[in-house]
């Protein structure tokens, strides 16, 4: 099956579990023709479908609950029930039970591409070697969640970057679209649940962000208080699309909720999965860190081994998979993420082309 069939696949797939939005939907496929990094963040997906083909060895490992799709631009900053400002993996949309190797293979492809683009600069094989040495690291210390106060100070040059000054980020969320159509009771009541207090009068704004869920529905509830912007946001949540990849039929579990809650972690006290959304505050420091705001010049290194650092504090939930996955790790070869990480990247390019070329021609 190749990458338009199986996209065609998938997204009637996908419309089985949600209501799509069109134009968001023909707006993801025209920036997965655009790049390969849009591309790769939009199509995990086919990721997981190629993956036991690709990486047959490394798809037996140890299972666990894995966040899927993890990549560079899945990480940012929430603050916990004490202020604080936390830096970490920042969607879990695609968990699902697999085994621990392909969220560090896909963390690892995704900062190649990142690389390549010249957006981070670093040596392929160390870069892949930071990102070991931190999971490694994690695991034998039995994690550490990243708070961005007396520790990590370095941490707080990437997070706190001008380009995500308050006064940037309100303008524009102040000229995001108002929703026009109906919106679903289910998606209000989260929002307002969410909201500081009750009768706060607010806009409902669409919100086009993301790339896996571009296509979704997303609701952002804007409003005024206490001199201040405040701002909720409701997604639509589907099962992994591991069900999809694994051809499984009927009801799936969507496990978004148990992956948060058993990681080492400091807890967003403002995200909450409500049936099938998963509600949150929106904010200057309580969103993900894009390619586009990722400053990090000297520090690549030493971000990466803390995004595989912060990979072993998530993968710390599966408790009874931990002495399996160390052994594991101890018996493979040198430079074997570098590996591949580069395999998983010639497929996507494979795949990228072929979409990128269907788009043109079409």
């Amino acid at each position: 099956m190749n990458v338009i069939k199986a996209s065609r696949h998938f997204e009637k797939w996908l419309g089985q579990h949600t209501h799509l939005v069109a134009p968001d939907l023909r707006l993801k496929h025209k920036f997965m023709a655009q790049a390969p990094f849009p591309f790769f963040r939009a199509t995990f997906y086919r990721w997981v479908q190629l993956w036991p083909q690709i990486c047959p060895d490394l798809a037996k490992a140890p299972h666990l609950l894995a966040i899927g799709d993890l990549h560079i631009e899945n990480f940012g900053t929430w603050r916990d029930l004490e202020g604080r400002l936390i830096w970490g993996v920042n969607d879990f949309d695609e968990a699902y039970t697999l085994a621990y190797t392909i969220d560090l293979v896909r963390v690892a492809a995704s900062a190649l591409l990142a690389a390549e683009g010249g957006h981070l600069n670093f040596k392929p094989k160390e870069g892949c070697d930071a990102i070991v040495e931190g999971y490694r690291n994690s695991l034998k210390a039995g994690g550490e969640p990243f708070v961005l106060a007396e520790n990590h100070k370095w941490m707080r040059v990437i997070a706190e970057n001008e380009l995500r000054d308050p006064i940037r980020f309100w303008g524009k969320m102040d000229k995001l679209p108002t929703f026009q159509g109906e919106i679903p009771v289910s998606a209000r009541e989260g929002l307002e649940h969410l909201l500081p207090g009750p009768g706060i009068k607010y806009r409902v704004a669409h919100r086009t962000a993301g790339l896996g869920s571009l296509g979704h529905m997303r609701f952002v509830a804007l409003a005024e208080w206490h001199g201040g912007h405040v701002a909720r946001e409701a997604k639509a949540l589907v099962p992994s699309s591991v069900y999809w990849a694994n051809g499984d039929q009927g009801p799936s579990e969507i496990l978004c909720q148990p992956i948060i809650s058993n990681a080492v972690r400091c807890l967003d006290p403002f995200v909450q999965v409500r049936g099938k959304w998963i509600v949150r505050r929106l904010g200057p420091y309580c969103s993900r860190i894009g390619l586009d705001t990722l400053k990090a010049e000297g520090l690549e290194l030493r971000l990466l081994e803390a995004m595989g650092w912060e990979t072993a504090n998530i993968h710390l939930g599966s408790p009874k998979a931990v002495t399996g996955v160390r052994s594991h790790l101890k018996k493979l070869k040198p430079g074997w993420l570098y590996g591949a990480a580069q395999e998983m990247l010639q497929a996507v390019m494979k795949d990228w082309r072929a979409w990128s070329k269907a788009w043109t021609d079409r």
